[in-house]
């Protein structure tokens, strides 16, 4: 009989699982869950899509719910307002223990107000956290688990400060998780003598993606872009830039093409941030035009096109960038957009990467094989 790590959680868990549509753990929930759930400090790393969310979430509200005070027990770090509100969300989606959603660029005044009605579960971006530590109006003193989601991301040279300060002043018992879907040496330097588990690659990215590359000059890009969704007409697609600026200046010039999309970048407003991922993820538009900070670690479902305008100088950032498709075991298509340069260092991460890729040309309204 296969093992399933569900059945250690409470009965009402398992039953807003079925509600959920979920009935069988995901192999990093069925290796995970049980290690948190006995209280271990943990660092995992399992590929994109592979359900590292709910691995650390039913475990920890799974205890919660035996509890009947309403202290703060848990705190969840993450490295952008986007994924602090999706864990934030799928926290909801499990318990109704109050949850509270605390990021930077949002009104602090109102998150005090919201702090004064004792969330139990707090999802957050670490500077932000900080400050409301600092000023006394989130206290941290009863919490029991603290999860630095992206954790590779957290500790990059920009976020490094405040996450390394945040985990200093965390209470000395509090329960350690870290999670990534690539899981470098800073990170198990970060969390020293914390137990690490890295599971078996389950090659999402050669098995459930297709990967295709077609060559354009940097000048011809957007109009290469243009032609490739006339052309494919994708039901929905991410299309990657590197830089906040080629954001807006992508979405300009599709936009005036009467292409239908939408854009995320980092110096967005957090409520104009908020609409665009809301209308892409209900599907009211298709197209979204963002760059790597803002997508890090989302899970939209029903993504089937990923289109990379640019390779992203950090290699981790390619697989973080293809694993927004294929998710939960569906199939996917990522597609680089480069240049000689670009499509050289792409041939080089075929090899690194095992993957298969696929030329490709657009002639005549058509994606093509390219003639030899």
């Amino acid at each position: 009989m296969q093992s399933n790590s569900f059945t250690i959680l409470d009965n009402s868990l398992q039953e807003k699982l079925k509600a959920l549509n979920i009935n069988q753990p995901t192999n990093v929930q069925e290796k995970v869950i049980p290690q948190i759930a006995a209280g271990k400090n943990i660092l995992f790393q399992s590929e994109t899509g592979t359900g590292k969310t709910f691995a650390y979430l039913l475990p920890l509200v799974n205890k919660m719910e035996k509890e009947q005070d309403s202290k703060l027990r848990l705190l969840i770090i993450a490295p952008t307002f986007e994924l602090a509100s999706q864990i934030n969300t799928a926290a909801k989606s499990i318990t109704q223990r109050k949850t509270a959603l605390l990021i930077g660029g949002s009104p602090i005044k109102r998150q005090i107000e919201t702090l004064k009605e004792k969330p139990q579960i707090v999802c957050g971006t670490a500077a932000r956290l900080v400050e409301l530590i600092r000023l006394k109006k989130l206290k941290i003193q009863d919490l029991t688990a603290c999860v630095f989601d992206e954790c590779d991301r957290l500790i990059k040279k920009e976020s490094f400060p405040d996450t390394e300060e945040l985990r200093s002043l965390l209470p000395k018992e509090t329960q350690l998780i870290g999670c990534s879907a690539t899981i470098n040496k800073s990170c198990r330097l970060f969390f020293n003598n914390v137990e690490t588990i890295m599971l078996p690659n389950e090659h999402i990215l050669s098995k459930n993606i297709t990967h295709w590359a077609i060559y354009s000059e940097k000048r011809d890009k957007i109009d290469t872009l243009r032609k490739f969704l006339y052309a494919e007409k994708p039901s929905k697609a991410l299309i990657f830039t590197s830089r906040a600026d080629e954001v807006e200046n992508i979405y300009t010039k599709l936009k005036y093409k009467k292409i239908e999309c939408t854009a995320l970048h980092a110096k967005a407003e957090k409520q104009v941030r908020k609409s665009a991922i809301d209308k892409f993820r209900s599907g009211k538009i298709n197209i979204l035009i963002t760059s790597d900070l803002c997508a890090r670690g989302l899970d939209i479902t029903n993504v089937s096109h990923i289109i990379q305008m640019d390779l992203p100088n950090d290699d981790d950032f390619f697989i973080h960038r293809s694993g927004r498709t294929a998710r939960a075991g569906k199939n996917g298509i990522n597609v680089v957009i480069g240049d000689e340069f670009e499509m050289n260092h792409y041939a080089e991460l075929e090899k690194k990467l095992g993957l298969t890729v696929y030329p490709k040309e657009i002639r005549n309204g058509q994606i093509c094989e390219p003639v030899l």
